[in-house]
Order: C-alpha cells, then sequence, then structure tokens
C-alpha cells in the first residue's frame, strides 16, 4: 500500500502543468474562408471578461490589424449576418500555428472592414 501512495505521490509531481488559457477580446473582420470562420486584420488579443463588448469596448471605425485568428465554438452566434463586417470577438486565446479563439461573445461593430483585411 505504501509503495502505491508513494508512485501515486511520484506521478502526481511529475505530472506535466496544465497549460492556462487566456480569456481575450479581439477586433477584426470577419471572414467565411471554406468551412472555417476566421477573424483577419485582427488586433493584438488584450486581456478581457468572457462578458459581451459593450459601450466604449466597440469600435466607431474598422481598426487595421495584422493578426489572423481561426474561430471555433460559432455554432451559438449568427455568423453569416456579421460575415464581411468588423467585429468584436471575446473567448479563450488558444496560440498556436494558426491561433484560435473558442468564441464567447461576437459582436456586430463596424457595417465594414479595413479596406486592407484579406479576403
Amino acid at each position: 500500500m505504501h509503495v502505491l501512495f508513494s508512485l501515486l505521490v511520484t506521478s502526481m509531481i511529475q505530472a506535466p502543468a496544465t497549460k492556462k488559457v487566456d480569456i481575450v477580446s479581439v477586433t477584426g473582420c470577419l471572414r467565411e474562408q471554406g468551412t472555417n470562420w476566421m477573424l483577419v486584420a485582427a488586433t493584438d488579443p488584450v486581456p478581457s471578461i468572457a462578458n459581451q463588448a459593450q459601450g466604449d469596448d466597440i469600435p466607431k471605425a474598422a481598426p487595421a490589424g495584422k493578426n489572423t485568428f481561426r474561430l471555433i465554438g460559432v455554432s451559438e452566434f449568427n455568423f453569416p449576418q456579421m460575415k464581411d463586417k468588423t467585429v468584436v470577438i471575446r473567448g479563450l486565446f488558444i496560440k498556436d500555428k494558426v491561433s484560435r479563439i473558442n468564441v464567447t461573445s461576437a459582436v456586430d461593430a463596424v457595417a465594414s472592414c479595413v479596406p486592407a483585411a484579406p479576403k
């Protein structure tokens, strides 16, 4: 029994730490690319809360960001209605080769995208 407990404690100590996933807010152009929803010409992610953007968090003009994010967990949102518009996305940021955001809120901000936004 003591050996089993010792092995259990050792494996717990050697277990890799869980990665922390941050909640962020980004603003960019919502595009549909194949079966994926992408946020292009997006701002840098900034720490946020998962709640929907309001007031001063919603830009009056489309920003010209340099980031691209693949959006996941999008079935709860009416993205076809927001397609090719500037939106504020909040969600869990997953940094990778193509970084992803697991969306917790999406707000239509500006009726168009910045002209330089990739198609």
